[in-house]
C-alpha cells in the first residue's frame, strides 16, 4: 500500500507585517476561505484507490491542479492545526510574533488554542490506523504545519515513510508505505 501524502497548493493570500488580535484571527479566517494560485502540482503515477482531502477548500482546488482521478473523500481529521491570537490586545504585534506565540501555545496545550498537541495528535493517530484499515494505493491533501505530526503517528502506526524535513512546501509530498 502507498500513501502520497501532499502538502495543498499555494494560497492567493497576502499577510500584513503587523496585527492586533482582533486582525490577526480575522486574516486566519480570510486566509482559510482564500482559493489558491493556479498552478499545476504533480504526484506519483498511481492507480489511486482514494482521494482523500480535508474539509477547508484549498484541499479540493488543490485536487483540481493534478493530474489524477477519482472522487475525493473529505475529512476533518486532516484538516490544519487552528490558530488564532496568542493574547487579546489593541496592539499592533509583527506577524511572527502571532505565529511563534500561538504555535508555543498549542505546543503546550494551552486552552486558548482552539487545538493542543494533544488533541492533533490523536486526530493524526486515528486518520493513520484509518489509513491501516482501508489498506488501499491513496492520496491525502492536507496542510503544512499538520503534516509533520500526520507523518510521526504514521511512522508509529508501521509505515515507512519518505523524505521527511522540517518544512514542506506548497505541492510537496511525501510516499508512505505499508
Amino acid at each position: 500500500m502507498k500513501i502520497v501524502i501532499i502538502r495543498h497548493g499555494k494560497v492567493n493570500y497576502t499577510w500584513n507585517k503587523w496585527y492586533t488580535s482582533e486582525e490577526f484571527d480575522q486574516a486566519c479566517s480570510e486566509y482559510d476561505d482564500a482559493p489558491i494560485m493556479e498552478k499545476k502540482y504533480s504526484v506519483p503515477d498511481i492507480e489511486y484507490q482514494s482521494i482523500i482531502i480535508s474539509g477547508l477548500s484549498r484541499t479540493r482546488d488543490t485536487v483540481e491542479n493534478l493530474n489524477v482521478n477519482g472522487s475525493c473523500k473529505r475529512t476533518e481529521l486532516i484538516n490544519e492545526v487552528p490558530l488564532r491570537s496568542s493574547v487579546d490586545t489593541k496592539l499592533r504585534l509583527p506577524l511572527w510574533f502571532w505565529n511563534i506565540s500561538g504555535r508555543l501555545q498549542w505546543f503546550f496545550n494551552s486552552p486558548r488554542q482552539a487545538e493542543g498537541r494533544r488533541e492533533t495528535r490523536e486526530r493524526a493517530r486515528r486518520f493513520a490506523m484509518i489509513l491501516r484499515k482501508e489498506n488501499k494505493d491513496c492520496l491525502v491533501v492536507t496542510h503544512g504545519f499538520y503534516m509533520h505530526t500526520l507523518l510521526s503517528e504514521m511512522k508509529k502506526a508501521g509505515f515507512t515513510v519518505g523524505k521527511t524535513h522540517s518544512g514542506y512546501r506548497n505541492g510537496e509530498y511525501v510516499v508512505a508505505e505499508k
